[in-house]
């Protein structure tokens, strides 16, 4: 399998620092936030990975990451030319996964668990997609899925919803099969003008194609100063309890 991290975007509320440089780059813990999602992939065993950016700081990706070398893994880039959604950053993935099953990151979202298991269970998987979710305390925030659990498939997913049926939140990881290049070609820009990742999951749900797993252990979107700075509290929490065991 092949991975593939967005890291485009604005990160308005993530301002001021964001007029200067791409969120992905701020600190989580004593590395860029880029370096969490690398990481993951690489300790799953997926080596070959494309970032997703904007055409201002492609370059500082470049400067900072070059082609991975630095980091046991080999780096593509591509450039989302505007903020047209999540779907069409994977979109801009089709060439490089080559009709393989692939595995998507968004580049802000910090956790503690291994990714081996969920990307084992997924080559399991006969077709389709998985999605991970974790149970959180403010569902209104997010996407939120209703699961048949008997089958291990999600039924719907709502966006932000007023009055949650569940509190299973979607995280920014998707595991997608070929097919994903198709339904993304058939979705529209919703109001916001964007190609929505939710309406091309929908597509998986119609066809009871959409499974799940559930993360274990903490899990972070680190979008805003509240977020990243609990992100970079939990990180260092975990690299002072890994030197404490190792001392």
């Amino acid at each position: 399998m092949k991975g593939v991290i967005l890291a485009g975007g604005h990160g308005t509320r993530l301002a001021p620092l964001t007029k200067i440089i791409n969120k992905h780059l701020l600190p989580v813990g004593p590395y860029p936030m880029i370096y969490w999602p690398i990481q993951k992939l690489k300790e799953a065993g997926i080596t070959n990975i494309l970032i997703v950016t904007n055409p201002k700081e492609l370059d500082s990706f470049i400067n900072l990451l070059g082609f991975g070398e630095e980091y046991g893994v080999k780096l593509t880039y591509k450039v989302q030319q505007s903020a047209n959604g999540i779907a069409d950053g994977v979109y801009l993935a089709k060439d490089f996964v080559e009709k393989e099953r692939f595995i998507v990151l968004l580049g802000d979202n910090i956790y503690k668990d291994s990714l081996k298991p969920y990307i084992q269970s997924f080559k399991y998987q006969k077709d389709g997609a998985k999605v991970l979710l974790k149970e959180v305390p403010d569902p209104h925030r997010y996407g939120i899925a209703t699961l048949n659990k008997g089958e291990k498939i999600i039924t719907s997913i709502v966006e932000k919803p007023s009055s949650p049926v569940t509190d299973y939140c979607i995280i920014g990881v998707y595991m997608y099969d070929e097919k994903v290049f198709d339904y993304i070609e058939k979705i529209v820009p919703s109001k916001r003008g964007e190609l929505e990742i939710t309406d091309v999951n929908n597509i998986y749900i119609e066809k009871n194609k959409l499974t799940y797993d559930f993360l274990q252990h903490w899990w972070i979107d680190a979008g805003t100063h509240e977020a990243l700075f609990k992100a970079n509290s939990l990180v260092y929490q975990d690299i002072k309890k890994e030197r404490a065991k190792n001392d």
